[in-house]
């Protein structure tokens, strides 16, 4: 195991009222950070642009730390835009906000106590031979405590914060607000479609008795696996707001990147996570839509992966399987033609769309199907393949636009792909993505 960091201490706030100061000292502090780098530059003789003097490295500390310290559905937009700002936002400020992806405040002992006593009644401490107060992990929505049943099971507590599942429309209809501050949203842009996301996402994450039978499902769909390991639901200690569930050891699956661990080992993990999502989206038809790296936590006693966290669970229907089979053939054949088709029936073009906007769709899907042509290794940590894509991608939005976004079906399993093949690239393996895709095609 990692020397593990320090973790931060901070109420979370909550009340519409309070919420909503947090959300205005943003709004300040992003400002007061703008208003100085543009004096900076104005000394040194430049220019300021306002996105330029918004978008900078200590603006997106200053955000990360307040979004922490929101968590909710504030903190799930930073999650977001860390992982589909690529391209958009510059790299400083996705890396930055990428932080919150396993960095959280967590509750202080004397409010996570109260939520303790709220769920369990009185006296919770009799219930575990041992419970720890430091969280073995902190995220947007709870926290993950440790606890050993009188019994001897060792169980992982996911312990929701307080007030979050309440306050996710009114952090919503703020973050709206903070999103209006000049600069720090790209000039046409509009983030009205990714707020209603998170929205619809929180709601569904917050709901622990729908991931308890989600994570039951998937652990049963998922069977007997070499190198996964899915954890079971322990009912008698979960409650509506408490997800217990088996203890599953590890480091989040990223430390595999660390110098030393040889290229076939991160190879074979990074193998089967793709794999595993290809049986998800064909097989299983069931995905696990939160690619966040701290869900993948890898046990090196063992070898093998924990999959953790099934809020954002999502099902895939037998037509929808049948338009990715016809997307993913026309990437393999980078037939131009028969991707019109297939992202047409998909829905990520329409009828009325103008021809040059319907072209740089396809172009842009074909361009990101490219490993699916070749019948070899596609290495993650030398191909510019997503730089290429990144770029088309803003050159697309920029230009000619989009006339309206991908079924939210699409846009879910999108991001698991794109996390999945981030990991990948942070693991600099080599995988043979077309053998793997090609088998299902």
């Amino acid at each position: 195991m990692t020397a593990k960091r320090t973790p931060r201490t901070a109420t979370v706030p909550q009340g519409r009222t309070r919420r909503l100061l947090h959300f205005g000292r943003a709004v300040g502090e992003l400002a007061a950070g703008a208003a100085a780098e543009g004096l900076s530059r104005l000394a040194r003789g430049q220019v300021p642009k306002a996105s330029a003097m918004m978008l900078t490295p200590a603006n997106a500390r200053r955000l990360a730390n307040r979004l922490s310290r929101l968590r909710g559905a504030a903190m799930k937009f930073g999650q977001l835009m860390s992982m589909d700002g690529h391209g958009v936002l510059p790299p400083q400020f996705t890396e930055l906000l990428g932080s919150l992806r396993d960095q959280a405040h967590v509750m202080p002992a004397s409010q996570l106590a109260e939520v303790l006593e709220q769920e369990y009644g009185v006296g919770w401490h009799r219930r575990f031979r041992q419970f720890s107060f430091e969280p073995v992990a902190a995220a947007s929505i709870g926290q993950v405590h440790r606890a050993t049943t009188h019994d001897g099971r060792v169980l992982a507590l996911k312990i929701q914060y307080p007030g979050v599942r309440e306050s996710i429309d009114s952090d919503v209809a703020n973050l709206a607000l903070l999103a209006k501050t000049p600069g720090l949203v790209p000039a046409g842009l509009d983030p009205a479609p990714l707020f209603e996301r998170v929205r619809r996402v929180l709601h569904q994450e917050t709901d622990y008795v729908a991931e308890a039978r989600a994570l039951a499902e998937y652990r049963e769909r998922l069977g007997d696996d070499e190198l996964f390991v899915v954890p079971e639901v322990d009912a008698e200690h979960s409650t509506g707001r408490i997800l217990a569930t088996s203890f599953q050891p590890g480091d989040t699956i990223d430390h595999l990147a660390a110098p030393g661990v040889p290229q076939a080992h991160r190879d074979r993990v990074a193998e089967a996570l793709c794999h595993l999502v290809v049986r998800e989206i064909f097989e299983l038809r069931l995905v696990q839509t939160d690619p966040n790296f701290a869900n993948y936590l890898y046990d090196p006693e063992t070898r093998r992966v924990a999959l953790l966290d099934f809020g954002a669970t999502q099902t895939v229907s037998l037509q929808r399987v049948e338009h990715l089979r016809a997307l993913g053939r026309a990437m393999r054949d980078q037939d131009a033609d028969a991707m019109t088709r297939a992202a047409r029936r998909a829905g990520f073009i329409a009828e009325t769309d103008p021809p040059d906007q319907a072209r740089g769709v396809v172009n842009l899907i074909l361009t990101i199907g490219e490993p699916l042509a070749h019948d070899r290794p596609f290495d993650f940590a030398r191909s510019d393949l997503f730089k290429r894509s990144f770029e088309a991608g803003r050159e697309q939005f920029f230009g000619d636009g989009f006339s309206h976004a991908p079924p939210p079906d699409l846009v879910f399993l999108q991001r698991k792909m794109v996390g999945v093949f981030m990991l990948c690239t942070r693991l600099k393996a080599r995988v043979n993505l077309a053998r793997l895709f090609g088998a299902q095609l």
